[in-house]
């Protein structure tokens, strides 16, 4: 008796459980010609049930908790088990009492070469490296768990981005780009270099306080809201001092520039003409969502 009702609890339990991201997988091969061929649909199915069903973290996720993203993957060009892409990243996350979702990560990653073979096993390894098509998906898996948890807490993503950093670190042996600091100032080693160096510290404060202490209340007192968003953006300007126009900053506002510029055209007035001339210092690419802003 005592069995069975282990087994109940067991299989109860895990109905009301998921896995920690819903993510939307999109590999686009228009580019080679040869968009219709059945390699292309097989990885694209095979990424997907990858990404969705591995056990990321050992956390417990409602199903409701779970993470949206989506990863298009555009394959320019291909010969063999060899393929040549890039691959956008973006996640979201919802806003407390709201429909709404907000932009958390949003990275166009242009180093993404990989071996395939249809069919072949994908499994991840969190400390051995096992392909590169692997390590950069998982890569990118740790940056949205980690992004995503520093929106909720302080510092709550640190040891999805220290497991970033170890995938980082054991991809390097594969020899493809992206995982090496003479990769560019653009690379999967910046990214996750910076965001981990005392030297951008004020980008996870940021990020915290632009949610729990911007949007989440915004449904509820949107003046207090937006007069707290104003305030912690303007630690950009900080930063920036420290290291003029990086490419961690420049990756926030790709993410946030539209919703930044929404905010502050509508609703409660609040006083934004120093926030406008530091945006327009530190995020000049998007002047124009700048010039945009009324309150």
């Amino acid at each position: 008796m005592r069995n069975i009702l282990f087994v109940l609890t067991f299989f109860i339990g895990t109905l009301g459980f998921s896995q920690e991201l819903n993510c939307d997988v999109v590999v686009n091969a228009q580019f080679t010609g040869n968009e219709n061929f059945p390699i292309f649909k097989t990885l694209e199915k095979q990424l997907k049930e990858f990404i969705n069903n591995t056990k990321w973290t050992d956390k417990t996720f409602l199903s409701q908790e779970k993470i949206d993203c989506s990863m298009v993957i555009n394959v320019s060009n291909y010969s063999g088990e060899t393929f040549q892409a890039t691959l956008q990243v973006q996640s979201s996350r919802p806003v407390y009492g709201s429909s709404y979702s907000t932009p958390v990560y949003n990275f166009n990653d242009k180093d993404f070469t990989f071996k395939y073979l249809e069919y072949q096993n994908l499994i991840f390894n969190p400390t051995q490296f096992q392909s590169n098509l692997v390590s950069v998906l998982a890569f990118h898996v740790y940056m949205v768990l980690a992004l995503d948890a520093d929106s909720f807490a302080p510092n709550g993503g640190d040891e999805y981005l220290k497991q970033a950093q170890t995938i980082t670190n054991y991809s390097q042996q594969g020899n493809f780009e992206g995982w090496k600091l003479e990769d560019g100032l653009q690379s999967r080693f910046v990214l996750i270099d910076n965001l981990l160096s005392p030297t951008f510290k004020e980008y996870r404060n940021v990020l915290n306080v632009y949610h729990i202490e911007g949007l989440d209340v915004m449904n509820e007192n949107p003046k207090e809201g937006k007069t707290k968003i104003a305030d912690v953006l303007k630690q950009f300007q900080i930063m920036n001092r420290r290291r003029p126009n990086s490419f961690l900053q420049r990756t926030f506002f790709d993410a946030k520039a539209d919703e930044i510029s929404q905010i502050f055209s509508d609703g409660p007035n609040v006083n934004i003409a120093s926030l406008k001339e530091i945006l327009q210092r530190v995020a000049p690419m998007h002047s124009s969502k700048w010039n945009a802003m009324k309150f």
